[in-house]
């Protein structure tokens, strides 16, 4: 025990980090909002502080609090890593420009590679494998024999679809 950090440490993830995150959000509230007055820091700084004691004895709302904030986490991670690709395929440059077929191709590869990271990075893909090749592999082989004559069909149709729009 004595080897972990001291972020790692339960006092730190369990205790403060929640009290401080409580605190600030409720000071930051009550500046925003002048609830006691204006000019009342002290007494906003009391009760944020008294709040966050308060929220910090409790365990369940810190459960729900902890796993927001991670969820949270992923999510702007997330966000941050498409709108970083959607800025380079669609961000125009007077020097470097793509045409509207070529801009939409990248991106819809640009976002089934971002799904299949994130399967990847959650594990889900260890799970799949072992649904769809299951010893009975009754459930898993229909699941693909059926997604492959759908995908085939789709196909026909905008190939048809297609011909049919061109005169």
């Amino acid at each position: 025990m004595a080897d972990q950090p001291i972020f790692l440490q339960t006092l730190f993830t369990d205790f403060i980090l929640p009290f401080l995150l409580i605190f600030f959000i409720v000071f930051a509230i009550l500046e925003k909002t002048k609830l006691f007055g204006e000019g009342k820091k002290q007494l906003n700084a009391l009760t944020a502080f008294v709040i966050g004691l308060i929220f910090v004895g409790a365990v369940f709302p810190k459960l729900v609090v902890s796993n927001m904030i991670l969820f949270l986490t992923v999510t702007i991670v997330c966000v941050f890593v498409i709108l970083l690709i959607w800025g380079f395929i669609f961000g125009d440059k007077e020097e470097f420009k793509l045409n509207n077929k070529l801009k939409w191709i990248l991106g819809i590869v640009a976002a089934i590679a971002f799904i299949v990271a994130i399967i990847f990075a959650t594990g889900i893909n260890v799970q799949l494998e072992q649904f769809f090749s299951s010893s009975n592999g009754t459930l898993g082989d229909a699941i693909v024999t059926n997604a492959v004559f759908l995908i085939v069909i789709a196909v026909a149709l905008a190939l048809v679809l297609v011909q049919k729009r061109k005169p």
